[in-house]
């Protein structure tokens, strides 16, 4: 069975601090082939069982639209290696795009690179600084590995609110503000920025 908590320590979190464009980078190795992997990925059926129930036309220059979350069109799409998506939440203003790249790293392993590019309304950045979606990356990374384990956290919300999950968003808010601060924020505007990510995915109690 897989140690959840654990998981936290496979990810490698980076941010690339633009004055305009902010993006979250998220690595990470699974064990499993690429075109299994990419499967994962790119199938709606599968993409349903480990982040949200998706629906549209998932190839190049088809939309699609995540239940209750983002939707968008397939830009660019390279298979087994690579995908761009343009990633619309709402009415959200400016450029947001996710890509993810597959690198194979021996026949049943392979990296994972997530990137989500963003123009982020500078009031939303100075409150939450990257884990804002970073937090919500991690969990999406943590439902793929159990996925391909054939595991699961059974209700999201449930165990979002468990002592379980909300150890996991804390660490990962602390990660994000670390990562923030890498990028040449000052150390109380990063801390700060991460507080109130941890509170807004794991409310005091």
């Amino acid at each position: 069975m897989i140690d959840i908590i654990k998981q936290i320590e496979y990810v490698h979190r980076q941010l690339e601090d633009g004055d305009e464009l902010k993006t979250v980078v998220l690595r990470r190795h699974y064990d499993a082939d690429i075109e299994d992997l990419w499967d994962a990925c790119t199938s709606a059926e599968r993409i349903s069982r480990w982040f949200l129930p998706v629906k549209g036309d998932l190839q190049l220059g088809g939309h699609y639209q995540l239940e209750g979350n983002a939707g968008g069109e397939v830009l660019e799409c390279e298979p087994p290696h690579r995908y761009k998506v343009s990633w619309i939440f709402g009415d959200a203003p400016g450029l947001s795009e996710v890509e993810v790249r597959l690198s194979a790293d021996g026949a049943e392993r392979t990296l994972f690179e997530l990137r989500h590019t963003a123009a982020m309304p500078p009031e939303m950045w100075d409150r939450f600084g990257p884990g804002a979606v970073g937090v919500g990356w991690d969990q999406g990374l943590l439902g793929l590995a159990l996925h391909l384990a054939g595991e699961s956290i059974g209700d999201p919300i449930a165990w979002q609110g468990s002592e379980e999950g909300r150890t996991y968003s804390k660490t990962c808010s602390r990660l994000w503000g670390e990562a923030h601060e890498a990028a040449g924020a000052p150390a109380d505007q990063a801390k700060a920025a991460a507080d109130n990510t941890s509170a807004f995915y794991a409310p005091p109690v």
